[in-house]
């Protein structure tokens, strides 16, 4: 049976929202912060939380950042509703419904997880094992609405170094590619937005000179 362009871009947004989920609850509920479990010598499973933006970044406060994120997302979805019913290409949908899947992927982190999971900790005096985090725990959330934090898993050590002693400032200093911890959501909206930059320029230019025509 042939999809529409339609059930194409919610087939896309369900996919990746269910393996983004499924994993960040897995990974709450079976790990404490930053635990690590090595798949190989270059891709970990390490758990981490994200309370700002790409790369851990806080610029902005939180509130105003969970805002933002959710506007831009429905601003997303519009677009997407429009080029469903223009009908351009499969391909330029499927990459605009992985942006949009992933901002909601994200969103969702923030906007619930402060107040269905409780605490995740690393070891310390008084854990020495750690504490996992419970969901739905009866004593409430870590945080508020609007305050969770963004789960990130994905950790790629490719290449761990260290830097040569003649280079200025970073001689002798340990050095690993790639650094990022990353989850689902990020790599669709990253694969998104990569496809759209290789393949879809021209189709990007006219929608922007439109969008200037229009306004």
């Amino acid at each position: 049976m042939k999809l529409s362009k339609g059930s194409w871009a919610i087939a896309v947004v369900l996919l990746v929202l269910i393996a983004d989920q499924a994993l960040k609850i897995w990974v709450k509920t079976n790990m404490y912060l930053y635990q690590s479990f090595e798949i190989t010598s270059w891709f970990h499973i390490y758990f981490t939380e994200n309370p700002g933006m790409a790369l851990g970044i806080e610029l902005l406060p939180k509130m105003f950042l969970t805002v933002f994120r959710i506007v831009a997302s429905c601003a997303i979805l519009y677009y997407l509703f429009q080029i469903v019913k223009r009908k351009l290409s499969t391909g330029y949908i499927i990459c605009i419904a992985l942006i949009f899947a992933g901002a909601i992927g994200n969103i969702i982190d923030c906007v619930f997880y402060g107040v269905i999971f409780d605490a995740s900790m690393a070891p310390s005096t008084f854990y020495p094992d750690g504490v996992v985090a419970t969901l739905f725990p009866p004593g409430g959330g870590y945080s508020t609405w609007l305050h969770g934090k963004v789960v990130d898993m994905f950790y790629f050590p490719i290449i761990k170094t260290t830097w040569p002693e003649w280079i200025p400032f970073w001689g002798g200093e340990k050095f690993v590619f790639f650094s990022p911890i990353f989850n689902i959501a990020d790599s669709a909206i990253s694969v998104g937005f990569a496809i759209l930059i290789l393949f879809y320029r021209k189709t990007l230019t006219r929608e922007f000179e439109s969008k200037k025509e229009n306004a």
